[in-house]
């Protein structure tokens, strides 16, 4: 497996994290964002049974372990991180489930052409050279197989003082998506399906505990999807999920 220094330097920095307990002070913003994820599963539900499946940077596959439970015919997962593809193992054995997991380099994998149904991902290419993800992901999927991905956005200038003020709390080239990145996609794919999330619910995280049962967190997620629908609002959005489709 041939690396970058990029590459070597997110292995590096993913091997640290998930050699502790994985968590980072920023997990209790992403119950703001809970709709996002509702979404992202709910569409795997409905296209994950019978399908050969591949989750792209798995990390130690708390994900992976979800979707191996909605009946694919394969599932596979790989990871740059050694620690991270380890601590997938070891759960997948305890937990009884059918998961092939590698090590392996997203942005150039080891996979033949036209391999996967489905390919999906949460916040991974923002830590890769994008150009060279989009294709090798384009490259590994069937034709009319869809990838699905979750991706932070660099578009608020708030969130991006934020990052700018704790840089010891992410790797020191990721690069959360800006315009410029959906061009790209759409060079390969044609059609991509965006939908974009977390401002208010953002803004006023405080103010609620659990988004699940939380009336105020649905009122806002309401409101937020109202205000994204004028595109020049988006780029007060955390994250966007991204669709699209091999033709």
């Amino acid at each position: 497996m041939s690396l970058t220094e990029i590459n070597i330097k997110e292995k590096d920095f993913h091997n640290k994290l998930h050699s502790h307990d994985g968590r980072r002070r920023e997990g209790f913003f992403y119950k703001s964002i809970f709709n996002l994820y509702e979404d992202f599963h709910l569409y795997l539900q409905k296209n994950s049974k019978n399908k050969k499946i591949l989750d792209y940077g798995c990390g130690t596959g708390s994900i992976t372990e979800k979707i191996a439970k909605l009946k694919p015919d394969q599932i596979i997962g790989i990871d740059i991180s050694e620690v991270s593809i380890n601590k997938a193992l070891e759960k997948a054995k305890k937990l009884n489930l059918k998961i092939e997991y590698k090590v392996d380099n997203c942005e150039k994998s080891s996979f033949q052409e036209n391999t996967f149904d489905l390919i999906y991902g949460t916040g991974i290419l923002h830590h890769l050279n994008l150009e060279l993800s989009i294709k090798e992901i384009h490259r590994i999927l069937k034709k009319n197989g869809t990838m699905i991905f979750i991706e932070p956005l660099g578009t608020n200038p708030i969130i991006n003082l934020y990052r700018k003020l704790t840089p010891k709390s992410r790797s020191e080239d990721e690069h959360p998506f800006v315009w410029k990145d959906f061009n790209l996609l759409r060079k390969t794919y044609g059609q991509i399906d965006c939908k974009y999330y977390g401002f208010f619910t953002l803004v006023f995280f405080l103010f609620y505990k659990d988004p699940e049962k939380s009336s105020l967190f649905k009122i806002l997620a309401k409101i937020d999807q109202l205000i994204f629908k004028i595109k020049f609002l988006r780029f007060l959005a955390w994250s966007v999920l991204i669709i699209g489709k091999k033709t």
